[in-house]
């Protein structure tokens, strides 16, 4: 998904079966320069609804709700009605209360972008925001460290085959581990000395070949291959024209 233009702000859907909380994430929202509340739903059903008539930006959503819970809203906000220009109108940010591996699990496959615990700062909440809004991934680091350490202690047997890998070609690969290290397109850039359109089409073609939905799942998909692993150092910038 791409970021706001310049000069817009964020238009974020709170979806939450509380009214209270709704409210306090309205308050914490609107007090953001760059952004603004422009519906709230109670469950997942109306949700999907709202979003279809409103077309937010972002979806801040609860997991644990009557009717559609946050999950089922999700898988719902992925698909190809909320795909424009092959990328998805709305990006989902998952809000709960809830630090449960499954629960995680099933958010990121359904396609969420971030998933956040709702005992985060508001200010970490704004950056969540942002960040998901810019079409990056967002994970609230107790989480990451359960996620990344629930993947590395995988047997191999349980990892993708090599076959998966192998679609990729060398410099996919390479943009790839550069995103799962948390980079944005821009870092990117400066590390492989390529334009911008170049990175978002390899970005692109790394989902499309992987099956995936966002660069969240990519990040993922990354630590649950192998390819990348917590320990490994960050990336080294290259040096020279861009190409």
């Amino acid at each position: 998904m791409s970021r706001p233009p310049n000069g817009t702000r964020i238009r974020v859907l709170l979806v939450d079966d509380e009214q209270m909380v709704r409210d306090g994430l309205a308050m914490m929202i609107d007090a953001e320069p760059d952004m603004v509340v422009v519906g709230q739903a109670g469950d997942g059903d109306e949700a999907v609804a709202r979003a279809r008539s409103l077309r937010p930006d972002v979806v801040v959503m609860d997991v644990r709700m009557p009717r559609a819970d946050g999950v089922q809203a999700t898988r719902r906000l992925v698909a190809d009605e909320f795909v424009v220009d092959g990328k998805f109108v709305s990006a989902v940010l998952i809000l709960t209360t809830f630090n449960d591996d499954s629960v995680v699990h099933e958010a990121l496959h359904a396609g969420a972008s971030g998933f956040l615990l709702k005992s985060a700062s508001s200010r970490m909440l704004g950056e969540a925001v942002r960040a998901v809004a810019g079409g990056y991934a967002w994970l609230d680091p107790p989480v990451a460290r359960k996620l990344l350490a629930e993947f590395v202690s995988r047997p191999v047997s349980l990892l993708p085959a090599d076959s998966y890998l192998e679609r990729l070609t060398l410099r996919e690969t390479e943009v790839l581990i550069i995103a799962a290290h948390g980079f944005t397109n821009q870092d990117i850039v400066e590390h492989l000395i390529i334009s911008e359109a170049t990175v978002k089409t390899h970005v692109s073609r790394v989902l499309t070949k992987l099956g995936l939905h966002d660069r969240a799942q990519a990040v993922a998909w990354a630590y649950r291959s192998g390819l990348v692993r917590p320990e490994d150092p960050p990336p080294v910038r290259r040096r020279g024209p861009h190409r």
